[in-house]
C-alpha cells in the first residue's frame, strides 16, 4: 500500500469511529494530534478508536484529540477533511451507532481508567483562568512547525559556519532561518485577533508596527524605540487591544461607514497605544523574562531544573504549561534558544524509564506490556501520551515515580546551565530523540548535545530505577500479575483488582 493511501485509509478507518461525517463540526491538528469539533461525543467509539494501529491514545479536551504522532498527523488531516467533506456533500453519512451498541474491538482496563482521567482532568480545567490559557496557547500552537523548520536551518546553518564548510551558501541559511523570527511579532498579532473574535488582519496590521524600521525614530518614556521591541508579548497586548477597539466600534458606527471607519479607528488607536505605551512595557516585561531565566539557572541550577523536571508532567495534566509558551518564545526571539525547554523534556525521559520498569516488574500482564511496547518508541520520540494516560498515571504510583525520573534528568542539565553550559532550543513544540536538531547553546553544538543526551540519560535510569523499587506495592504486584489464562467465569477478576488497585494509589 503507498503512503498516500495508507493515510487516507488510517482517516478511513477513524471516520465511521467518531460518529461519522455527519458528527464532525471541526477538524485542525497540531503537532502530534488529530483535533475534532464533536456535535455528539456520545458517538465515538473509543476502545474501537484506540485499537487502530495508528491511533496512540485521544485525549478529551474542548475538542477531540486523536494523537497519530508527529509527521504522521499531517499526511493524515487533509484525508480526513477530505472524506468529511465528501460525506457531507453526498449526505449519504449518518453518525455511527453509540459505542455500547456493538462490542469493543478490544477492553483493556488501564485504557479505561486513562479515559476516566482525562475526563476528570477536562472538568477541572473547565475554569476561566485555564480557558485563557488554552486561547494563549491556540494563538502560538499554530506556529510551531514555522519554528521548528526555521530553528533546524538556523542549527544547520551553524554547524556549517563552525566547521567553515559552503561560505556562499550559509548568508542564505542565515536568511531563512531567520526571516520568521524577524516577523513573528505579526503572525502572533494575526492568530490573536482570530482567537479572541477580531478580523485577523487587523490584528497583524497593529502588530506590524512592532517590526517595523522607523519605529526607531519614535520616542517614548524618554527613549527611543527599537524595532522589534516586546516581541510577541508586545503583538498579544497590542492585538488584544485592537479587537476591543473594533468591538466597539462595530457597536457604535453606523453600518454605511463601518468598512471605512472601523478598520481605520481600530489600527489608529492601538497604533498610538502601542507606540507610546505598548512596546515599552512589554519590551522590560520580555527583558525580565530573561533575566528571571538566567538568574534561575545560574544560582539554582540543579534545584530549578529538578522542580522543573519534576513538575511538569503535573502542570500538562492541569493545563498550567500553556503559560509557558510566551515564555518560551520570548526566550528565543531574545537569546535565540529557549534554556527552559530542555529541561522539561526530560519529563518525557522519566515517563520511558517508568515504562521500562514496569515491563519487567509485569511479567504476566500482557495487556499493560503490550500497550508499553506500542506507546515506547513514539515515548522515546517526545510523544508521551500514550504513555501517560494509558500507563502510568491510571497505575497511580508510576506517575510519581516517572515525575521522580524527569525531576533527576531536569537536575542535571539545570546543573550544567549553573555551571555555564546553557542548553537551549531554538523552537517549542519537539522533545526527547526529537529534540536534538534544535538544540543550541553557548559553548558549542557538540557539549550542547552531549548534556541533553546525558540529561536523558539520566532520566531513563531515574525513572527505571524509582518505578522499579518504589512504583508498586506487593499487593499491585500480586493483583497486576495475576495470570492470564483464568477460565472463562473467572476472568472479570482481575480486571476488578485493577480498579481497586487504582483507587488505592
Amino acid at each position: 500500500m503507498s503512503e498516500e493511501n495508507k493515510h487516507r485509509a488510517t482517516a478511513a478507518a477513524i471516520l465511521p469511529l467518531v460518529g461519522g461525517a455527519a458528527n464532525v463540526t471541526s477538524v485542525a491538528h497540531c503537532m502530534t494530534r488529530l483535533r475534532l469539533g464533536l456535535r455528539d461525543r456520545s458517538l465515538v467509539q473509543e476502545e474501537a478508536l484506540k485499537a487502530l494501529p495508528a491511533v496512540m491514545g485521544v485525549v478529551e479536551d474542548d475538542t477531540y484529540q486523536i494523537v497519530l504522532g508527529p509527521g504522521t498527523v499531517n499526511r493524515v488531516t487533509p484525508e480526513f477533511e477530505a472524506l468529511v467533506e465528501e460525506g457531507r456533500a453526498d449526505a449519504r453519512e449518518e453518525p455511527a451507532a453509540p459505542a455500547g451498541g456493538s462490542d469493543p474491538v478490544t477492553a483493556e482496563e488501564l485504557a479505561a481508567q486513562g479515559a476516566a482521567l482525562r475526563a476528570e482532568r477536562k472538568a477541572r480545567n473547565a475554569t476561566p483562568f485555564k480557558l485563557f490559557l488554552r486561547r494563549i496557547a491556540n494563538i502560538f500552537v499554530p506556529l510551531i512547525p514555522a519554528l521548528i523548520g526555521c530553528g533546524i536551518i538556523a542549527g544547520l546553518n551553524g554547524l556549517l559556519v563552525n566547521l567553515g564548510w559552503l561560505p556562499g551558501v550559509t548568508p542564505a541559511l542565515a536568511a531563512i532561518a531567520s526571516g520568521f523570527m524577524a516577523l513573528i511579532a505579526v503572525f502572533v498579532g494575526y492568530n490573536t485577533a482570530k482567537e479572541f473574535g477580531g478580523t485577523p488582519i487587523l490584528g497583524g496590521a497593529v502588530a506590524s508596527i512592532i517590526v517595523y524600521a522607523k519605529v526607531a525614530d519614535v520616542e517614548a518614556f524618554g527613549q527611543h524605540l527599537s524595532p522589534g521591541q516586546g516581541g510577541v508579548l508586545g503583538a498579544l497586548a497590542a492585538a488584544c487591544l485592537g479587537v476591543y477597539v473594533e468591538k466597539r466600534c462595530r457597536r457604535w458606527v453606523p453600518e454605511s461607514v463601518d468598512v471605512l471607519v472601523t478598520p481605520t479607528v481600530t489600527v489608529l488607536v492601538s497604533g498610538l497605544a502601542t507606540l507610546f505605551g505598548l512596546m515599552f512595557l512589554a519590551g522590560e516585561v520580555s527583558t525580565w523574562i530573561g533575566d528571571a531565566a538566567d538568574w534561575l539557572l545560574a544560582h539554582g541550577g540543579a534545584g530549578a531544573g529538578f522542580l522543573l523536571g519534576g513538575l511538569f508532567l503535573p502542570l500538562v495534566m492541569l493545563g498550567l504549561h500553556q503559560a509557558l509558551i510566551p515564555i518560551h518564545t520570548t526566550l528565543i526571539e531574545g537569546s535565540g534558544f529557549t534554556v527552559l525547554l530542555p529541561i522539561l523534556a526530560m519529563a518525557g525521559a522519566g515517563q520511558v524509564g517508568a515504562a521500562l520498569a514496569i515491563y519487567l516488574r509485569l511479567p504476566r500482564n500482557t495487556s499493560i506490556r503490550t500497550t508499553i511496547k506500542s506507546a515506547l518508541w513514539p515515548g522515546f520520540l517526545g510523544v508521551g501520551e500514550p504513555l501517560i494516560y494509558g500507563v502510568s498515571l491510571p497505575l497511580g504510583r508510576p506517575f510519581v515515580t516517572a515525575c521522580a525520573g524527569g525531576a533527576f534528568g531536569g537536575a542535571f542539565v539545570g546543573l550544567f546551565n549553573q555551571l555555564g553550559t546553557d542548553v537551549g532550543s531554538t523552537a517549542i513544540g519537539p522533545s526527547g530523540w526529537a529534540l536534538f536538531p534544535l538544540l543550541d547553546g553557548n559553548h558549542g553544538l557538540a557539549r550542547t548535545i552531549a548534556v541533553y543526551a546525558a540529561g536523558l540519560l539520566v532520566g531513563y535510569v531515574a525513572g527505571f530505577v524509582a518505578t522499579y523499587w518504589f512504583g508498586f506495592t506487593r499487593t499491585m504486584l500480586e493483583e497486576l500479575n495475576a495470570a492470564p489464562d483464568e477460565p472463562a467465569p473467572a476472568a472479570p477478576a482481575p480486571v476488578a483488582a485493577e480498579e481497586r488497585v487504582a483507587e488505592k494509589v
